[in-house]
């Protein structure tokens, strides 16, 4: 009997609340079911050194409240493990160009560990954004059939510099211009959220107010811009991931 793999779905944040939200929105707009997947909190219980990528179908990584580019003597050793349990990970999902996709913190977190220097020169203010697809990323499976532009949620204090060596471009944007990239075949990162949508937004807007995304007293017009349009090309890329490698 051919048994399908799960999805391991890998969240980076600390707060409960947004953790639980995060992980509905992967669900509604990846189409997956709770039992299709393997939800673990690695902020709590890290990432098992004997974890073995023949027991998944694909991986998934969400956002988080840390910044690589903090200097080291002012990360928490919750941060520091999660990166290090990271760069173990991902040397193997790079070698066997095993299916990846990072979103936010997942695209630094690659990027990191590829070799890219990791600042806040590119960082964007919580909202919606207009993205220009690539030549590539026209060709390319997740995002073939798309208009040129699309709408993105995203807000990141940090991102990658540079396209990371041997990566191939695939969205940017005005003020970041590295926001899809693709390692390999089968290895992805966003800097915007494919998962998120308004309302996961202005929860996100509420509890990282005081986070340094933005004044707190702008949080009310924000949650007003988020409402302004939807996302629905974002979300897709999510869907199509899925259905690329669910199996």
């Amino acid at each position: 009997m051919i048994t399908t793999k799960p999805v391991l779905i890998l969240q980076l944040r600390p707060e409960n609340a947004i953790s639980d939200s995060e992980y509905a929105c992967f669900l509604k707009y990846s189409g997956l079911r709770a039992e299709d997947t393997c939800r673990r909190r690695i902020e709590n219980i890290g990432i098992p050194g004997n974890l073995d990528l023949d027991d998944y179908s694909a991986i998934i990584v969400g956002g988080s409240p840390y910044d690589i580019s903090t200097t080291e003597d002012k990360k928490s050793s919750a941060q520091k493990k999660i990166e290090s349990d990271f760069n173990r990970l991902l040397q193997q999902v790079v070698t066997l160009d095993f299916p990846f996709l990072g979103a936010c913190s997942g695209n630094g977190l690659l990027g990191n560990y590829l070799g890219t220097r990791i600042s806040t020169k590119y960082g964007e203010a919580v909202g919606i954004v207009t993205l220009d697809i690539t030549e590539a990323g026209k060709q390319d499976k997740l995002l073939k059939g798309f208009p040129s532009q699309i709408d993105v949620l995203l807000g990141h204090k940090e991102a990658v510099d540079t396209t990371p060596e041997g990566a191939t471009l695939l969205m940017t944007g005005h003020d970041c211009p590295v926001q899809m990239f693709r390692i390999g075949e089968n290895v992805y990162a966003t800097q915007f959220h494919p998962e998120g949508d308004a309302q996961e937004f202005i929860l996100r807007i509420d509890t990282y107010q005081n986070h340094g995304y933005f004044e707190p007293h702008e949080a009310d017009d924000l949650k007003k811009k988020v409402l302004q349009k939807s996302t629905p090309y974002a979300q897709e890329i999510l869907r199509r991931f899925v259905e690329k490698y669910y199996c």
